[in-house]
This record gives structure tokens, sequence and C-alpha cells, in this order.
């Protein structure tokens, strides 16, 4: 049974909290949060018990889960690693680019599990793309969302972008050629809306935008590659393929449209998505990945490639936006 502490159980924390409750061979010993108030919400609702001190729930856990803001990341890493405890610490992997590094030499030389909660990967539209062979030559992304307080510690590169940034760099498997972005300061001291290009050195170009003053909430990722067109709704659940048809397309939809070359056949097709917990199975991964030694499938390289990119971006943008007086 591994023993867990959770650090952090605001709102993303009592998600997790319930998700934890949920998988048999963990069990969550205790928690630690700052906050009075929080705390005694906790630990009325859950029953849990309530640390004072992080080197004390350190001691008796096997793992930890960090839900705390992303100022207090690398804190929370460095002391759990340091007592060789496994670490889920949720996107973005720290708050700087050194402290990331730091993060990724101490979990090797402690060998062990570190698993960033980059949570779209486990999203059901995404894993209706299992066994698909995904090779997009473009990707337009847009992720938007109504203005919240409640994360805006962070740009909106780092809060919202950067799950499309860990998405596209996992499907795309290239090094970053060049970037170009702009960005918006409008409701927080940080940009809160933005547009990014990324060009890849196999070819691949990624547009992204993010914004977090939006009046409607979205979350789509289209790819386009040979003979074939995928959508992605992660907000909705739903995953469209227009490609041509091909022999297994045979349940598909399908139509003719003429052209320079002939005739093609065109299929339509909605892959089964299955009906998953996203956070759920996240947390079920790691546990697995600390049980059976095996790699974690987002790993702290991985929330630090994100990471990187986001933070070239931050400085395109930077740079973009000075003004010489």
């Amino acid at each position: 049974m591994l023993k867990v502490g959770i650090f952090g159980t605001g709102h993303l924390g009592k998600f997790h909290i319930n998700n934890w409750q949920k998988i048999s061979n963990a069990t969550l010993v205790g928690f630690y949060d700052p906050d009075d108030n929080t705390a005694a919400e906790v630990m009325k609702q859950y029953g849990l018990k309530r640390f004072d001190d992080q080197e004390t729930l350190l001691d008796v856990c096997d793992a930890v889960d960090i839900i705390a803001p992303t100022t207090y990341h690398f804190d929370i890493c460095e002391k759990a690693i340091r007592k060789s405890k496994h670490v889920f610490v949720e996107k973005p992997l720290a708050d700087t680019m050194d402290q990331a590094h730091k993060i990724v030499k101490l979990a090797k030389e402690a060998n062990v599990k570190v698993q960033v909660g980059h949570v779209e990967r486990f999203n059901p539209a995404y894993l209706a793309l299992k066994g698909y062979k995904l090779a997009p030559m473009f990707i337009e992304v847009h992720r938007l969302a109504q203005f919240n307080p409640r994360g805006t510690e962070v740009s909106v590169i780092l809060d919202l972008m950067i799950h499309d940034i860990d998405i596209v760099l996992s499907i795309v498997k290239s090094g970053v050629k060049s970037i170009s972005a702009s960005g918006v300061v409008v409701m927080t001291e940080t940009p809160d809306i933005a547009n990014v290009r990324i060009e890849f050195d196999n070819g691949c170009v990624a547009n992204l935008t993010s914004s977090r003053i939006s009046m409607k909430k979205m979350r789509k990722m289209r790819l386009f590659q040979k003979d074939a067109y995928i959508g992605i709704d992660f907000l909705e659940k739903k995953t469209e393929i227009i490609k041509l048809r091909e022999d297994s397309d045979k349940d598909a939809f399908t139509f003719d449209i003429e052209t320079p070359t002939g005739t093609k056949v065109i299929a339509i097709a909605n892959p089964p998505v299955p009906d998953t917990n996203a956070i759920l199975m996240e947390l079920e991964a790691f546990v697995n990945a600390v049980t059976a030694n095996t790699p974690a499938p987002v790993s702290e390289v991985d929330g630090l490639m994100a990471m990187d990119v986001a933070h070239q971006i931050l400085q395109k943008i930077q740079s973009a936006n000075y003004v010489v007086k």
C-alpha cells in the first residue's frame, strides 16, 4: 500500500483527495496546508489528518502529491526527493527553469519517480487516438477560458497554454526551430491572452492561442497531416478523423469529392471516446509507475521540456512588448 501525503488542499487539491480515495493500492496519510480555514474544511469533509509542518508529513509517507501554488513546487519537491519520496507535482513543474533543471537532477540522483500533472494527456478525447498514427505538419490550437483569479500568479502561458505545449511536444517529437509570440496584459500583471507560432525541425508548424479573459470556454486542437485531418475537443470530449478512405474504414461515413487528380473518397470517423476520469487515471498511472518501477507517463523531463518552450515564449512576448523610453 503506497502511503501518500497531500501538499495543498485548495480547489484542485480537493479533486485530488476525492480521486485518491478511489485508488485501492494507495492510502492518504494526511495533508499539509498553511491556511487554517482550508485545513479545517478538509479535516471536517474528509477526516484527513492535518500535519503542522512539511517535514513531519514527509517522514510518514512514501510519495507526495503537490497541488500547492507554483511558487512552492520546488521547495516541496526538493525536500521530498532528498528524503527519497516519489513525487506527483501539478504543472508547471517549477517556477523557474533553474528550479526545473534542479528537480530533474535531484530525481535522477535519488532514483525516484516524478510525474507532472499534465492532465490533458489523460483526456478521453486524446486517448481516443491511441494507436492512430499522428504525424501532423500543421497544428491549430485554441484554449479559451473565462476569467478566474485562481491561478493568475503565473501567466496564461504557464497557466493554460502549457497543457497544449506538452501535448504538441508529445505528438511532434521534433526539436524546436523557432518561436514567435505576442501577448497582452489585460486583467493581471502577466499576459492574459497570447498567440504563438512554433516551427519544428521536421517542418511542422503549431499555432497556439490561449486566453483567460474570454466570454466562452474552448479547448480544441486540430491536426493536419498527409491525407488526414484530426479534430480533438478536450472540453466536449469529442474526436473526429477526416481522411482518404482506406479498407479499414468500412464503418465510417464516406462521400466523394472531385480533385485535379480524380475522384477521392473521404471517410469521416468518430473514434469511440472512453468514459474515463482524467485525474483518477493520471494518479493511478503514477501509483503504477512507483509500484511496478516503470517510467512515469509524464516525467520530470517532459515537464522540463514543456517549461522550456513556455519560457522561450514568455521571453519572446517580453521582447516584443519592450519599449525604449
